[in-house]
């Protein structure tokens, strides 16, 4: 699988893509050590050279840098925990999906898990320059990966699909938030 053609092929038409990845062997460590492991490089390397080489203007005109060693150290957990991340959910879309009329099964659950936090990933080079952070928020359009891919992988049918969506997104959310502020009060910086 290439990548750089996988993540396009998301972003521009999910829908013909989902029944591609619903073929694929469903091969965890595979996914993860070639998909996760090199997009989520992006938010992580993009915020520490935002905070540590670009830096943020702070009141008064002066540009104020993180500490290289915490960035460092801040940029690792960001990318473990966020690797973490993602099995994580994938659980949690495993573990919701009898009560919203779906089909069980962790292996589909990750790779929706996994490609619908592409955009987030790939927003993440809006970290490299600190008053363009908010442009993160382009990362949500993963929900609606996320609800194009429902129906696919975990055989949710239509009335359950957008509070099933709702769900596992603001589990997302929850854990993003709970990983960003782990890591600003561990090492000053934080991803998101």
């Amino acid at each position: 699988m290439n990548t750089a053609l996988r993540a396009h092929a998301m972003l521009a038409d999910p829908s013909a893509e989902w029944p591609k990845i619903e073929d694929e062997p469903n091969d965890v460590p595979h996914l993860l050590t070639s998909y996760v492991a090199l997009l989520v490089l992006i938010p992580a390397l993009s915020s520490f050279i935002g905070a540590c080489v670009v830096g943020v203007v702070v009141p008064g005109g002066a540009t104020q840098r993180a500490p290289f060693v915490d960035g460092l150290f801040g940029t690792a957990f960001s990318y473990v925990m966020t690797c973490a991340a993602v099995l994580v959910v994938a659980l949690v879309i495993d573990r919701l999906a009898p009560a919203f009329a779906s089909r069980r099964g962790f292996n589909n659950a990750f790779k929706l898990a996994v490609y619908s936090y592409t955009p987030l990933w790939l927003a993440g080079i809006f970290l490299l320059v600190p008053g363009l952070r908010f442009l993160v928020f382009t990362g949500f359009y993963g929900g609606y990966l996320l609800w194009t891919g429902l129906p696919r992988l975990m055989q949710t049918p239509g009335p359950k699909v957008l509070p099933y969506t709702a769900a596992i997104v603001a589990c997302a959310c929850v854990l993003t938030l709970i990983v960003a502020v782990a890591q600003h009060a561990m090492f000053g910086l934080s991803v998101f």
